[in-house]
C-alpha cells in the first residue's frame, strides 16, 4: 500500500509545534476520565527565550527549551474514496493520505521535581500579565 505524505502550508510556511516532555505521569480525576479532549490540565509560561514554567494545580515546574537530533512531521490523515471501473464492474476502494499541518524542532523539557505554589490570588495575576502565557489542553 502506498500512502502519499503532502504539504498543502507551502515551503517553509509549516507551523510550528512543540512537544513538552514531562518526567512521570499527569492523572486526571475520575470524573474527568471520559472527557479528557480539551481539558485545561496547566498553564504554560515563557520566562526567557530557553526557560518556561508549568503551573498544575499548586505545583510549579521549571523547564528549558531542547532542540531535537531530527526534526518530526505532524501529519493528518485523510481516507479518499478511489472508484475505478474494470470492464463492466465498479471496484470502490480506500487511498490514504498524509497532510502535513506542522513540523516540531523543539522540545520544552520538564526534567526537576515540581516545587510547591503558596501564594495569594494578586500575585499571580500580576505574574501572568507579565509573562506571555499559553494554556496547554490535552487533544
Amino acid at each position: 500500500m502506498q500512502i502519499q505524505v503532502k504539504c498543502t502550508c507551502g515551503e517553509g510556511n509549516c507551523p510550528e509545534w512543540a512537544i513538552v516532555e514531562l518526567q512521570g505521569t499527569v492523572e486526571a480525576q475520575p470524573s474527568f476520565q471520559n472527557s479528557l479532549q480539551n481539558l485545561q490540565i496547566g498553564i504554560l509560561c515563557r520566562q526567557s527565550q530557553e526557560s518556561y514554567t508549568f503551573s498544575v494545580g499548586y505545583h510549579e515546574l521549571t523547564g528549558t527549551k531542547v532542540k531535537l537530533k531530527k526534526p518530526m512531521l505532524v501529519l493528518k490523515k485523510i481516507k479518499l474514496q478511489n472508484e475505478e471501473e474494470i470492464g463492466e464492474t465498479e471496484i470502490n476502494s480506500l487511498r490514504v493520505e498524509l497532510d502535513v499541518i506542522g513540523i516540531i524542532r523543539h522540545k520544552i523539557l520538564f526534567k526537576t521535581r515540581p516545587k510547591a505554589l503558596i501564594s495569594s490570588e494578586l500575585s499571580f495575576h500580576l505574574f501572568l500579565e507579565t509573562h506571555r502565557t499559553y494554556f496547554l489542553f490535552l487533544s
